[in-house]
């Protein structure tokens, strides 16, 4: 590996401490493989050979980024006696446990790679699916998604919510894939610039892929039974996911028009408002029915005034929307490339 893609020990050891594991100015590499951690010690020893077996012998340059996520066992320890033996191994050390989007995103910005691979720190990826990954990619795709088809976890609290979840993503977003949560996947550096991850989005980045014409493509992958630890997430992550999902929905629609959606309920609200005031003097005038004598008069006015308050707080996210591009010369569209004859 050139040196200007390595790291002494005694720098990482040096970035540990700081925290935070500074890539600015690294020489760009063929492979950046990221691992958020937390709390993996006894997983992370074995999980570093496997990785070392299948990509030493892929012929290319590589660095892996473990990023540790505030682990409270001995995970920071283990990994930064790993980076001080081998120079491909750059910890990135969060101050507190931020969760594993967060992670993600951190492995993200600090990697030099131009293809880079995602995977759990807890063994269950299998490494050597690396080389069918890429494989994929050369087909000319631009992600390159595992499936774990054989899944080795518990039925009733992770795979049959997470088999839900996946359906539901599926249909709401137009990207079909059956695992949207196997960690392990392959991407091409330019799908992920630009992108911000928050919450638990991290999942949803062949979505954002796919939306900007990116090609997604899913392959099914080895996955391990756990042998150390236990997993952090329980079927709560099913109600998180969902909310994620309506959050990209929206920023994919309406990002740039939200009027559409504030107006579209109030102009719903009006509706609901001009039919309970056209029923109410239908009353009055056909059957003497007193309006005060029917809730009409309390669903004419609440809905009216939810109809007013839409329209207000969609011109303020209008304002909002256009501060937010224009001070940062921020672009709504993303070009592929430009052609001229001159």
């Amino acid at each position: 590996m050139p040196e200007s893609m390595s790291a002494t020990p005694s720098a990482v050891t040096s970035r540990e401490a700081d925290g935070v594991a500074a890539r600015d100015g690294a020489a760009r590499i063929d492979l950046s493989i990221i691992i958020p951690v937390y709390n993996e010690e006894a997983n992370l020893p074995a999980l570093y050979q496997k990785l070392h077996a299948t990509i030493d012998v892929l012929g290319q340059t590589y660095e892996i980024l473990f990023v540790d996520d505030g682990s409270s066992d001995d995970s920071r320890s283990v990994l930064c006696q790993l980076a001080a033996k081998d120079p491909h191994v750059q910890v990135i050390a969060l101050r507190r446990n931020y969760g594993q989007t967060a992670a993600m995103m951190a492995g993200i910005d600090h990697a030099a790679g131009a293809i880079l691979i995602p995977m759990d720190g807890d063994g269950q990826n299998d490494p050597a699916d690396i080389p069918r990954l890429l494989e994929k990619l050369d087909e000319g795709y631009d992600v390159v998604s595992g499936w774990r088809a054989d899944r080795k976890d518990n039925a009733l609290t992770r795979t049959l919510p997470s088999r839900a979840g996946n359906w539901l993503i599926s249909r709401i977003s137009g990207v079909k894939l059956r695992d949207y949560g196997c960690s392990l996947k392959a991407y091409r550096r330019q799908v992920l610039d630009g992108v911000r991850l928050y919450g638990e989005m991290h999942r949803f980045i062949p979505i954002y892929a796919s939306w900007q014409g990116g090609r997604v493509a899913e392959i099914a992958v080895n996955h391990h039974p756990r042998r150390h630890g236990k997993s952090s997430y329980g079927i709560e992550r099913v109600a998180k996911v969902i909310l994620d999902l309506c959050v990209i929905r929206f920023l994919d629609r309406y990002a740039t028009k939200p009027i559409y959606v504030f107006g579209m309920f109030a102009l719903l609200s009006f509706a609901i408002a001009g039919l309970s005031l056209a029923y109410m003097i239908y009353l009055k005038i056909a059957e003497d029915v007193s309006f005060i004598e029917t809730p009409l008069p309390l669903l004419l006015v609440t809905t009216g005034s939810i109809g007013v308050l839409s329209i207000l707080l969609g011109l303020i996210a209008e304002l909002l929307v256009r501060t937010y591009y224009e001070a940062q010369s921020k672009l709504t569209y993303m070009l592929d490339r430009t052609e001229r004859t001159d």
